[in-house]
């Protein structure tokens, strides 16, 4: 037997680190981030079981590009624009302020001349989204308006690194040499920010329909991962992030049908790769830069953090957050940033670090991102304590509706024309594209998903419903999504379509909350329009319906506790008339008991 390559050999070694460190420190309290980065350490550093640690942070800095991706899904262009003042104001006060201060700093340290201290000082000035959004993600504070805040700083941070990395070749060549330069990858950049929004705008969607109609799932998630890749390699090739990219591919997006089926497909990916990225940060810790420089970094780590942040708390305070809001911020964001590796190694190339510069940098940086979610918690508790956080009001169209609805059929549309005419919210998904196109020409509102998968009704926002109101149309869908909501969301109400008579005593059976079969209500009215076409009065018909209905739950009961075929003496199976002087020999039982199991 050949011998297992050393890739597969590293792959087993990283997934075996992840399941092991990130159990036990959620079970400290410590947060999965920090098991992560332990497990790297152990197993790169310390162990030195991974031979090339660099090629593992570069092919797992995609947990980061489609962690972005995913956020631009849930933030609508009118979200964004709400969030203008907080990324461009007190994002752009931020790396300014944080960026001269650290720059001061590195000068009086001797790290660089004054040019290599100013790229050093704004290296650091970036923090990681990474780290930081995964933090929220832990805390349940994703949408706090803290965090937000706090994510609308990272993303003009990662928005900062064109002009940064046009500052090293400014302060590296001269600025007549680049002016020209800037100029041509300004313009690209834009280009290219153009030519993703109309690609977003006219060929994303109906790509997608087309996709959706083969009924081949994996067509669908190659599509999802063409998207975000493609549009994150795009970016990179005029000079922006990847994350940045896949962001913007996000948003483009964000009000398509197939958002929550995109976000289903790419969470996996997300999750796994960017545990890997946290991983990679802590194999690619350089203990010998540290253990030369042990004074430095740890005197020095400790004191650009605290640094960062009180400009950060102050920034905060003079933009209005709350004491506390502010103090979380500033302890959430206070670590360099992945982009940080991108500018140093940028400065050696340019001549304004050197190697042992960089490395130092970069050990910082890392050892900060390690520190980060420790001083987080701390600050969590002895800071701002466990007090509730204000939240945001919620727009993110199709998340967080006080109905989720699965199926969009007949049924389904009338039953949604009552709730939104009670003025409520309604989330709904369909596996038709057909369907979706069509209920969007009459301006329904209504995503692409399959409602059987738990990632779907996850993206849609079934932990924040109030019901879900199931209203497919075969029988075999909805016992699967029954079963799957009452075993992963067992809280929820259930309100579901019911195929035929058999099909309620099943679902009964499955306790859920309120169930009725398609056909009833619309045969009594039937039955009693025809009652008052033939002479019964309006009343008259509606007392005789009602008793129908009352026979019919009683005789369904019956059935529930004694079988199929018990309860038959309660149906009107012919009009009544004189008993005959002779009862017949053949009781026509079979046919009643067929006829009235699908009733």
């Amino acid at each position: 037997m050949a011998t297992p390559d050393p890739l597969f050999n590293e792959t087993l070694l990283l997934l075996g680190g992840a399941v092991l460190a990130a159990p036990i420190f959620k079970k400290l309290g410590l947060g999965t981030v920090l098991g992560y980065l332990a497990a790297g350490i152990v197993i790169g550093p310390i162990l030195r079981l991974i031979s090339d640690p660099e090629e593992v942070l570069h092919v797992s800095e995609l947990g980061v590009v489609f962690l972005l991706f995913i956020i631009g899904l849930e933030l609508k262009p009118s979200r964004l624009w709400q969030m203008r003042g907080d990324i461009f104001v007190l994002g752009t006060a931020q790396v300014l302020f944080s960026g001269l201060l650290l720059s001061g700093l590195a000068y009086l340290a001797n790290i660089a001349s004054w040019q290599g201290s100013v790229i050093a000082g704004f290296g650091l000035a970036l923090s990681s989204t990474a780290f930081a959004l995964q933090i929220l993600a832990d805390n349940g504070e994703a949408n706090a308006l803290y965090g937000r805040r706090a994510f609308s700083i990272l993303l003009f941070q990662d928005l900062a690194i064109v002009p940064l990395l046009a500052l090293v070749t400014i302060l590296g060549s001269g600025p007549e040499a680049s002016t020209s330069t800037i100029l041509v990858d300004s313009g690209r950049a834009i280009l290219a920010v153009a030519a993703m929004v109309v690609a977003g705008r006219y060929l994303l969607t109906p790509m997608f329909q087309v996709i959706a109609r083969t009924g081949a799932r994996e067509v669908m998630l190659a599509a999802a991962l063409l998207v975000v890749l493609g549009s994150a390699v795009l970016m990179q090739l005029v000079g922006l992030s990847m994350a940045m990219g896949a962001f913007l591919a996000g948003i483009m997006l964000a009000e398509s049908s197939y958002r929550h089926e995109l976000e289903a497909d790419i969470e996996p990916f997300r999750g796994l790769l960017l545990a890997m990225f946290f991983m990679a940060v802590g194999l690619s810790l350089d203990l010998n830069a540290i253990l030369s420089n042990l004074l430095l970094i740890v005197a020095g780590v400790p004191f650009f953090m605290i640094a960062k942040g009180l400009v950060i708390y102050v920034l905060c305070r003079l933009w209005g957050s709350t004491k506390e809001d502010s103090a979380s911020i500033a302890a959430l964001l206070p670590q360099g940033g992945e982009f940080g590796f991108v500018l140093f190694t940028t400065a050696v190339s340019a001549g304004l670090l050197t190697a042992g510069a960089s490395s130092l940098l970069i050990a910082s940086v890392t050892l900060s991102m390690a520190l980060t979610p420790l001083g987080s918690a701390l600050a969590r508790r002895y800071f701002t304590g466990e007090q509730k956080r204000e939240e945001i009001e919620e727009d993110f169209e199709g998340a967080g509706a006080d109905v989720l609805m699965i199926g969009f059929s007949r049924f389904g549309q009338i039953a949604a024309q009552i709730l939104l005419a009670g003025g409520r919210d309604v989330t709904v998904i369909d596996d038709s594209p057909d369907r979706i196109r069509q209920a969007s020409s009459f301006g329904f509102r209504i995503y692409f998903g399959d409602g059987a998968r738990k990632e779907v009704l996850l993206a849609a926002g079934i932990e924040r419903a109030k019901i879900v109101a199931i209203c497919t149309h075969r029988r075999d869908i909805t016992d699967r999504i029954v079963d799957l909501i009452r075993s992963e969301f067992p809280e929820v109400k259930l309100f579901v379509r019911s195929y035929d008579r058999i099909h309620t005593i099943s679902l009964r059976a499955r306790e859920v909350d309120y169930e009725i079969r398609e056909t009833l209500e619309s045969g009594l009215l039937f039955g009693q329009k025809t009652l008052e076409a033939l002479g019964k009065t309006e009343t008259e018909a509606a007392e005789i319906g009602a008793d129908i209905r009352r026979r019919d739950e009683e005789r369904l009961q019956i059935q529930a506790a004694e079988g199929l075929t018990a309860g038959l003496h309660m149906l009107h199976t012919r009009p009544v008339r004189p008993e005959p002087l002779t009862k017949p020999k053949r009781q026509p039982v079979a046919h009643e008991a067929d006829s009235a199991g699908q009733a």
